[in-house]
């Protein structure tokens, strides 16, 4: 099994089928076209740059198809891929590649000021370029060799390494996690019964390239279906479903928010839509409401992470019983365990707790989806994997039917006076005011109760709430000691590419504003 030939069996079968559609680019492009981009580049890979298995080839872009010929050669010929963040700063890029110690990196244009500090920092053998503001060495880098056959080649796949994904980093410095073709292959059945993937799908790749969304847009490949990538923006995003006749797509509970606001929302035509699926947390259930109602399709919700792929799914079918008025609660869960995957719940000692929807442990996940394990980093490795189990670091709790319920990543449960918050709890509250588009609460420090429960609040479009009205509507849904005590309006909140927001980020900010008045 190689990933890398993905492109080939389409190729072969129907050439001329669209396989990208580059919406940021103005560019489209074959199966047929792309699969000899692929072996050409594979093949200046190995003759050219004289790599050999298992070195690393960096990426720095946005979502374009030369990510796609890098990805899918780096697979063919055993090499492994390593996507950068472009959001992160020159340091931050600097301290990844260094941990990754790539043989060549690859970027966009857009980029040249980075790539030109980067070169200063590291010693890299080999930096291509390409886009219109570009030297136009990767494309005569590409353009130089043969399309076929691939000269050099030893056999890779299966569970050799192929992709190095670094995490969001929401609970602090990101981490390589590193996957095989194999394991890559798992999570990609694991969406394929879930999402139920059928050749004639379109799918909208909304994601940032450099992280796990990838392997979903792989996916729809994998059955032969055009992937059309976008830099979201709502209204684009409804432009494109439209023109391109999309049917799938990934996105977020602010990202369907922002699509329902577009003006003349009922104008566009969406009925190609068969499915959206949404991550970062569960969606509010006014919100599923308003989606099921407004996109002629279903939805799904998948809880996963960069170290896992996607782990619990629910349904499209628990999402139209609970709007139906049954089993409501289970818009709050994160669903149950997916085909390739078995989850449980455990205390610390990994004894599963009682499926009694009260009793709190740590979710745990035993998969072939699960990461090989952290780039470079053994130690870490063993303390995430334990005896096969990934230890995912996120409290919960679980129903007599395995549905399992996030109550708090274990480093964001808020301790005041004695007493565990769970954030997550609190945000569920706050959501029930109507003007709140996104919330995050986080402890603060407090001399008397050791934290505060602060909320951090995103208001809709042309919305307005004050700080005493949405402490009252938490107050009305929580215990007394589980009500925040101040509450920030702000534009956005800080959110790493999974869509998950950066509460690390939030109390840096606090605890800065506390050191300033000391």
């Amino acid at each position: 099994m190689n990933l890398g030939y993905i492109t080939a069996k389409y190729a072969a079968l129907d050439p001329t089928r669209e396989a990208i559609v580059d919406i940021p680019n103005s560019r489209r492009i074959s199966f047929g076209e792309l699969d000899e981009r692929v072996n050409r580049l594979g093949n200046a890979l190995l003759q050219q740059a004289k790599l050999n298995k298992g070195d690393r080839v960096a990426i720095l872009a946005k979502n374009c198809i030369a990510y796609f010929e890098i990805y899918l050669s780096c697979a063919r010929v055993g090499l492994i891929a390593q996507p950068l963040n472009w959001r992160l700063g020159v340091p931050e890029l600097s301290r990844i590649l260094s941990d990754g110690e790539p043989s060549v990196v690859i970027s966009e244009a857009d980029f040249n000021v980075e790539v030109g500090e980067l070169q200063g920092l590291l010693d890299i053998p080999l930096w291509l370029q390409f886009g219109e503001a570009s030297d136009g060495s990767y494309e005569n880098f590409v353009m130089a060799h043969k399309p076929l056959p691939l000269v050099g080649e030893s056999y890779a796949g299966d569970a050799d390494p192929a992709l190095i994904l670094y995490t969001g980093g929401t609970t602090g410095e990101s981490k390589g996690a590193l996957h095989s073709h194999y394991s890559l292959y798992m999570g990609m059945l694991n969406q394929t019964v879930a999402e139920r993937i059928v050749p004639s799908d379109v799918y909208m790749l909304t994601g940032q390239m450099f992280h796990i969304p990838v392997a979903l847009a792989l996916n729809y490949m994998a059955h032969g279906c055009p992937v059309v990538l976008i830099n979201f923006e709502a209204k684009q995003a409804m432009e494109v479903i439209q023109e391109e006749r999309v049917s799938a797509f990934l996105g977020i509970t602010t990202m369907l928010n922002w699509m329902m606001a577009v003006p003349n929302f009922d104008q566009y035509n969406i009925s190609s839509l068969r499915n959206i699926q949404y991550g970062g947390g569960p969606m509010p259930a006014t919100v599923v409401k308003a989606a099921l109602e407004a996109f002629p399709c279903t939805l799904i919700q998948g809880y996963g992470q960069t170290e896992g792929m996607t782990m619990t799914f629910l349904s499209q079918e628990d999402h139209e019983a609970a709007i139906a008025g049954q089993h409501t609660e289970r818009l709050n869960s994160c669903g149950r365990e997916g085909f390739v995957t078995q989850v449980a719940v455990v205390d610390s000692n990994g004894q599963p707790v009682p499926r009694d929807s009260s009793t709190t442990g740590e979710i745990v996940v035993r998969s072939e989806a699960n990461m090989i394990g952290y780039w470079r980093r053994p130690e870490l490795t063993a303390k995430t994997i334990r005896d096969g189990w990934m230890w995912t670091g996120d409290v919960a709790v679980w129903d007599a039917q395995g549905y399992v319920f996030i109550v708090d990543r274990a480093k964001d449960m808020i301790i005041s006076g004695g007493e565990n918050i769970f954030s997550t709890q609190v945000e569920a509250a706050i959501h029930k005011h109507p003007a709140v588009l996104e919330a995050a609460v986080i402890g603060v420090p407090d001399d008397e109760w050791g934290e505060a429960v602060k909320a951090v609040v995103v208001l809709k479009p042309g919305e307005q709430a004050t700080e005493a009205e949405i402490i009252a509507t938490a107050k009305e849904h929580l215990a007394s000691y589980q009500k925040p005590r101040s509450v920030d309006f702000v534009d956005s909140l800080p959110k790493a590419p999974t869509g998950k927001i950066l509460k690390r980020d939030l109390r840096e900010i606090a605890w800065a504003q506390r050191d300033r008045k000391v």
